[in-house]
């Protein structure tokens, strides 16, 4: 649209704007004007004439111009109204048009303003929102450090080995033994982080999480787990919104939630979570990382658990793999690997296979701790219960005479001969109910009370057969 109105019209075979058809307009009403007022002259003149000849002939003519000279100014009258119209059209249509260029201009003027007045309201919402952003975040930080907090207090000193001692009781993240009626060797190794590290298959437990592991094993041995299972998804769900689902920190959590589920017999929620964790270990620290032995080995204990031996197998045998990568073939833990090894075939029937593990873990255990380490002495007692499987009863003998002189020998001197050695251990058997049973080997007062009476029950049970 144009900012004027532009009216045209044709003049003499000419287009005409509107300021020119003003400009002819208003010439013409000039002229008009000067033509009324001769025309006005002339009248009064003719009519002058009419009066001093009112009886002469001439006086008709005169009195014929007089009526044209009449009609003439009637024209020019009319003429003038329609120019006098024509120049009040126009300045109204001019007026209009200045209306509608200011009515144009505030229209401009509203919609700059309503533009920035929503730029405006879009810079608030994005403000508020970060703001709401931020006070969520703050209030999960806040519940986090309560959480801690609340935590704090069960903190307690002690290097990482030790803690690792104190969960002993009812398994480690990273080395269980299938058999409910062992107990989680403790090697003699330095009072530090790095061989806390080395104890744990070269995994450790993140320092924000020991606490925490800490308390979920105590009232867990407490049989408490109204409050540890609460406790580990409160912590398990705090980890996730801080650090994401996939972070390792995470799929330590959830492994302590499944020995806890574990321990309760819920051995499929377990085993979700231990997949879960599985998942998220190798995704994230790799697929021989120490951490993924360590779920391998809780995964495959737990299908062991379930009967699932098939299942198991092969999970044990990569977390065998993934340790002798690691920390080489002759480790202790890797001999830990073995026997859970050995267990699995032996629950299948793979009684030369699990020859083979057990013999080779023995090796590990005597050459790197020494005949004496109780790891050595239960070897050989699954070992003896191998052979006994087999009817391979001498072998067995062999084993337990082996065991029972050495236990012997540590605790009451020299034995002289083999029978001597078994009737001592049948009267050892029978002091459980008499006076010697404050010595602390009845009801597993004795540091080796458990498998020592495990080994005397495989003894006595074949002593007829050996004797």
């Amino acid at each position: 649209e144009t900012q004027n109105i532009s009216l045209f019209v044709c003049f003499s075979g000419e287009m005409l704007s509107t300021e020119e058809i003003l400009c002819s307009t208003q010439q013409v009403i000039a002229g008009l004007e000067a033509l009324r007022g001769e025309n006005h002259s002339l009248l009064e003149s003719l009519q002058g004439a009419l009066e001093s000849r009112v009886e002469s002939s001439s006086g008709s003519v005169e009195q014929e111009k007089s009526g044209i000279v009449q009609q003439s100014l009637e024209r020019i009258e009319l003429g003038l109204s329609e120019a006098q119209v024509m120049m009040a059209l126009s300045a109204h249509l001019g007026s209009l048009e200045a209306e509608k260029q200011k009515l144009r201009a505030q229209v401009r003027r509203l919609c700059q303003e309503n533009q920035w007045l929503r730029d405006e309201l879009a810079n608030a919402q994005q403000r508020l929102q970060d703001t709401e952003q931020q006070v969520v975040t703050l209030e999960e930080q806040n519940r986090h450090l309560q959480f801690m907090s609340t935590m704090r207090k069960y903190d307690q000193d002690e290097p990482p080995v030790d803690e690792k001692q104190n969960f002993s009781n009812k398994g480690s993240l990273d080395d269980l033994f299938p058999a409910d009626d062992e107990e989680p060797s403790q090697m003699s190794q330095p009072h530090s982080s790095a061989a806390a590290a080395a104890q744990q298959g070269g995994y450790e437990i993140p320092a924000r999480l020991r606490t925490l592991h800490n308390l979920v094993i105590q009232y867990a041995s407490q049989g408490r787990y109204e409050v540890a299972v609460p406790l580990c998804k409160q912590a398990l769900e705090d980890l996730e919104k801080s650090s994401g689902h996939t972070h390792p920190d995470v799929a330590t959590m959830l492994n302590i939630l499944a020995l806890v589920y574990r321990d309760q017999n819920k051995y499929k929620e377990a085993a979700n979570l231990l997949n879960d964790a599985l998942a998220i270990r190798e995704k994230t620290l790799g697929m021989d990382h120490p951490a993924v032995a360590a779920t391998l080995n809780n995964l495959a204990v737990l299908y062991g658990k379930r009967g699932k031996y098939k299942e198991a197998e092969p999970l044990c045998k990569r977390a065998l793999e993934i340790r002798e990568k690691v920390l080489g073939t002759d480790h202790p833990d890797v001999a830990k690997q073995l026997n859970n090894l050995a267990l699995l075939c032996q629950n299948q029937g793979k009684y030369q296979e699990v020859e083979q593990y057990y013999e080779r873990a023995l090796h590990i255990y005597q050459s790197k701790l020494g005949p004496d380490d109780a790891n050595v002495a239960k070897t050989k007692n699954n070992l003896a219960s191998c052979y006994l499987k087999q009817g391979k009863y001498r072998q067995a003998e062999a084993l337990y005479k082996e065991i029972l002189t050495r236990a012997h020998e540590k605790e009451f001197g020299s034995v002289e001969g083999t029978v001597t050695c078994y009737l001592h251990a049948v009267s050892l058997k029978q002091r459980e109910t008499g006076p010697q049973a404050q010595r602390g080997w009845n009801r597993g007062k004795h540091p080796k009370a458990c498998w020592v009476n495990t080994l005397l029950g495989n003894v006595l049970s074949h002593i007829p057969a050996t004797l």
